[in-house]
């Protein structure tokens, strides 16, 4: 170890990382010396990537690329850098240089077209804003908690646009969620969209959406970082619940209180709701337990929706048969390319048709997993994320065997952006992440399938709810009952979250809006459409943005012309 220190050394202490971003975005030099860490803004963004691209190729942080390098000279990498392309002098020096979320974000948020210095406060987690900032942090970023900026119709084509970074206070000790917003200047807002990302991610997956969506006339848009994840507040998670349910339900509200909490504080009436992944499976946990606030539900890839018997009874997958694998597996260019995951199964949810077909009947599932992962996992000692904490200098090596491949159909910058932005999230201090053994078994598998609730978003009575439950029929209830909400499921077209689930929630909405009366009828909204994505993986946000974005902006328009009556 000290020899690989006195090694990396010479290399942490002079620059670390300086790339040109495009649209004029931010020209960043982190420097690990004493001296203050500053940014450089050029006004040029082709300015300068010319005066950059020669020092990035020399001394930049491309290691995360370092295999595919290798790729065009030639050479075959080895059987580790296969799987974890970062050398590991290279993550030493990113793991020394201690990049901050704040300086990451907003690396990634100034590839956003037309936004020359994107706005990002200083504040991340529960720290507060210091005076001073630390040697890893950016001093560009304005320091206060608040912080926005303007483009006007010189230098944006679809301005002016108002764009802002803030964290939003809510109740309680520790609690905060960070909020990116942009809105169009001089029009009153009509609409908002919320915006949530999957698990561990954060609001800067989404850069490559904010431009087109706030493109839209009337609309305001929204992204949140869950609490305990990207950059909101890491308060401790901890469960009160002793039954299996009520350890379910509480985790589900720990994140859909704080959006509510969050809904109220800005003052939103109604607004359409957009979640991935496990922020899919939020959205329909919030709709259940606060309805009457959403005008549209949009779950893209979302998890936890299908029925698996494994997971609902507590017992583990086989782990090779798991499709979760495919998204530390996949590649983003080999998907864009048409190549399905591996364990896909005719659109059969994590191959369960193989596995029925092939166990003998009525006898449970071996447990492939080791025992004491299994364990860590049920006494919810363990996170994905700790063992990147727990690698220390070899946690950016780690973290770039996913970003390698989940990045790889992006431009290097944009890549490179990412991996840091990534690296800086995972070894965050760990909160909601904790949540996820109380809502998934190993695999992605729903203790609480949503295919078993879908049918209620919608249809809830307009009171309050204790937990994010389906309600009954009760003539006797004088509550005022919703009458049905759109919902869309949206999918890649080689996603390994399979269709399937999607579907099958599409005909179990369809069914129930088919007991209601004729009356009823006239007044429901309630219906789904799944929507694929074409050469798109599980981010399909990311992997097909340019569909995606079409695919939101016709949806968002599609709630206007429903108020209207169009």
């Amino acid at each position: 170890m000290l020899r690989l220190y006195l090694q990396a050394r010479p290399r942490a202490t002079s620059v670390i990382h300086k790339a040109a971003g495009f649209g004029g975005a931010s020209y960043i030099g982190l420097s690990l010396s004493s001296a203050p860490i500053r940014i450089e803004s050029k006004g040029n963004a082709t300015m300068a990537a010319q005066e950059g691209n020669e020092e990035v190729r020399e001394r930049g942080q491309q290691a995360m690329l370092a295999s595919q390098r290798a790729k065009e000279r030639g050479q075959e990498p080895g059987k580790i850098a296969r799987w974890f392309p970062l050398s590991a002098s290279e993550g030493f020096s990113q793991w020394w240089a201690g990049q901050s979320p704040m300086a990451t974000e907003h690396r990634v948020l100034s590839f956003i077209p037309h936004l020359q210095k994107p706005p990002t406060h200083t504040q991340t987690g529960s720290a507060p804003v210091t005076a001073v900032p630390s040697s890893a942090d950016l001093t560009a970023p304005p320091k206060h908690p608040e912080a926005h900026t303007t483009t006007n119709t010189l230098d944006d084509p679809y301005g002016p646009r108002r764009w802002n970074s803030q964290m939003v206070e809510l109740s309680g000790k520790g609690r905060a969620l960070n909020e990116f917003s942009v809105e169009r200047v001089g029009e009153e807002v009509d609409e908002n969209l919320v915006m949530l990302h999957g698990y561990g991610a954060g609001l800067g997956f989404f850069y490559r959406n904010f431009e087109s969506l706030s493109r839209a006339e009337g609309w305001k848009v929204y992204a949140l970082d869950l609490l305990g994840m990207g950059r909101s507040s890491r308060p401790n998670f901890k469960i009160h619940a002793k039954d299996k349910e009520g350890k379910i339900q509480e985790a589900e509200s720990w994140f859909v209180d704080a959006l509510e909490e969050w809904r109220i504080k800005r003052g939103l009436e109604k607004f359409t709701l957009l979640g991935h992944s496990l922020g899919g499976y939020l959205a329909v946990a919030y709709a259940l337990k606060y309805p009457g606030h959403l005008n549209k539900l949009i779950l893209a890839s979302p998890v936890g929706i299908p029925e698996d018997p494994y997971a609902v009874n507590e017992d583990m997958p086989d782990p090779q048969d798991s499709s979760m694998a495919n998204e530390f597996t996949q590649d983003a260019t080999e998907t864009r390319n048409g190549v399905k995951p591996s364990t896909a199964d005719n659109n059969n949810f994590m191959n369960q048709r193989k596995k029925g077909e092939a166990a003998p009947a009525k006898e449970p599932p071996k447990r492939r997993l080791p025992g004491w992962l299994y364990y860590l996992w049920e006494a919810n000692m363990v996170s994905p994320f700790t063992f990147v904490r727990w690698s220390g200098p070899f946690g950016p090596r780690l973290v770039s065997g996913w970003t390698s491949r989940r990045f790889s159909m992006l431009p290097e910058e944009e890549a490179q952006a990412l991996h840091d932005y990534s690296y800086a999230l995972f070894r965050q201090r760990g909160s909601s992440e904790y949540a996820l053994a109380y809502l998934l078994a190993p695999g992605a598998f729903a203790r609480s399938p949503m295919i078993r609730r879908i049918q209620g978003v919608g249809r809830q009575y307009l009171q309050s709810h204790s937990a994010p439950t389906v309600d009954t029929a009760d003539p006797s209830s004088s509550a005022q009952r919703e009458t049905g909400l759109p919902i869309v499921f949206m999918y890649g077209e080689n996603d390994w979250m399979d269709v399937a689930g999607g579907f099958a929630a599409q005909e179990k909405i369809k069914q129930e809006r088919e007991r209601l009366s004729s009356e009823e009828k006239k007044r429901d909204r309630g219906e789904a459409k799944v929507v694929i994505i074409n050469k798109a993986g599980h981010h399909v946000y990311l992997d097909g943005w340019e569909q995606f974005n079409n695919v939101m902006l016709e949806e968002m328009e599609d709630v206007k012309r429903q108020k209207s009556g169009v």
